[in-house]
């Protein structure tokens, strides 16, 4: 079992920075300090300057994995999460086949055991007649329910209003929505048609996946979520008009309804899809800078809880067609950290809300059992950001299998320096350590 030693660090945790050291002992935490002697046989690293935070928890990511590995792989898109700092990830259900029973859930667990780099859990997901299914789930060892409330890559829709009811009612696991009103993306759509034919611009995407499609589809999940009392978690909210459905008035711990935002909601505008197109496209969809600003204030303000990425990766070829044939999504967890780190330097947010958001909300909101936190005793899911050292974003320097980044020519003034999962040095300074596969299933202590 390894041991290494921290030296010098700016350590954030729990609202606080301060300078101190850091010892891991195996897969442990073993000792926060101001100064701690290194032991005969530990490795040491002088990480001053560097801020050291606890791994990023991204709590909604797709790999790809099974069924569409042409995209993506675990073993691929994991390389790229802890080169950018994310240590855990939990995957959603709507790869092929869908991940709708057990056995095929299970199956995915199997895979992740055997080529992931950073820890996994993935999410069971819920359709309109598998009920009996979603209700085998362990809430011990998986994160929660995924459930599209509107449509998106794979044919996973939930549109049948009792069967979304019983889910809410039947469960205590947390239920994860995708909430765009079908109905009203279909209207609009037709209404684009009718004007474009199949030539519609790319700069109708989010007129067509409007902000009333969004407001709607989660104001009747949060409406439902109160009625029964579920434990609802609503992923990549995208619009100002829903950021009036949540509240900052009550700690994180007693909220039954929780708000995530995505890096790319938080980065770009529609002004964007002139110069970035399809590689902007993702649903929701980027919307304007009035809905961005609100977001923002949303975070801070701490109505919404969480920052994640929704990592939904595309081959270049397919993001390269009309905009009705490009499908949505794009790869951002490699950049993520240094991303929110960049508004940093802006004076946007604090390293410490930034740590909040990625790292301490994702473990509160689904139990994780001892990450997110940088605490004796917590397994050693540690990452070190060089807060002054550029990178730009080149297609040479991106990782994702399909090879292609929305942040290409971007310059970070961070970068990501090491990457420990449970203990083991995975990441660093550039380089993966592919020898090393140190991911584990999360646990959750329900």
């Amino acid at each position: 079992m390894a041991t290494t030693l921290i030296k010098n660090a700016k350590i954030v945790s729990e609202g606080k920075i301060f300078e101190g050291d850091v010892l891991i002992e195996g897969e442990i935490i073993s000792q926060i300090a101001k100064n701690i002697s290194a032991p005969h046989d530990a490795n040491s690293i002088d990480a001053e300057g560097h801020y050291l935070i606890p791994g990023a928890i991204d709590d909604q990511v797709h790999f790809r994995e099974p069924g569409l590995t042409h995209k993506a792989t675990i073993f691929t898109e994991s390389r790229a999460a802890v080169a950018g700092g994310i240590t855990s990830f939990i995957e959603q259900p709507n790869t092929v086949p869908n991940a709708v029973t057990q056995e095929l859930l299970e199956e995915k667990y199997v895979i992740a055991s055997q080529t992931s780099h950073a820890n996994y859990s993935f999410m069971m997901g819920g359709t309109n007649d598998n009920l009996e299914e979603v209700l085998k789930t362990n809430p011990k060892n998986v994160a929660g329910i995924k459930l599209f409330l509107g449509s998106s890559t794979g044919n996973m829709l939930v549109d049948n209003p009792k069967i979304i009811e019983s889910i809410f009612s039947s469960t205590e696991l947390l239920i994860a929505v995708h909430c765009e009103d079908e109905t009203t993306i279909k209207n609009n759509l037709a209404n684009y048609k009718e004007r474009y034919g199949d030539a519609i611009p790319v700069t109708a995407h989010h007129l067509i996946r409007s902000a009333e499609a969004c407001y709607l589809s989660s104001s009747k999940a949060i409406e439902l979520a109160k009625k029964t009392g579920a434990r609802l978690h609503v992923f990549h909210l995208s619009t100002a008009k829903e950021m009036e459905l949540f509240t900052n008035k009550i700690p994180l711990e007693q909220k039954r309804i929780t708000a995530e935002v995505c890096i790319h909601h938080l980065w770009f505008t529609d002004a964007d899809y002139e110069t970035k197109g399809n590689f902007i496209k993702w649903n929701p969809a980027v919307k304007t800078e009035e809905d961005r600003t609100a977001l923002w204030e949303a975070l801070l303000d701490d109505r919404i809880d969480v920052i994640a990425t929704d990592h939904a990766p595309h081959t270049f070829e397919e993001k390269s067609k009309s905009y009705l044939e490009a499908p949505s999504g794009g790869p951002l967890v490699q950049h993520a950290v240094v991303a929110m780190f960049e508004f940093y330097h802006q004076g946007k947010i604090s390293i410490e809300k930034i740590v909040e958001k990625m790292c301490h909300n994702p473990a509160r909101i689904f139990n994780i059992d001892k990450r997110g936190f940088i605490k004796e005793g917590y397994f050693a899911d540690l990452v070190l950001v060089n807060p002054s050292n550029p990178q730009q974003v080149t297609k040479e320097s991106v990782l994702y299998k399909c090879g292609w980044s929305p942040f290409e020519g971007t310059t970070f003034k961070s970068q990501v320096s090491h990457t420990f999962v449970n203990g083991e040095l995975v990441y660093e300074k550039g380089k993966v350590n592919d020898t090393i596969l140190a991911g584990k299933r999360l646990l959750f202590n329900r």
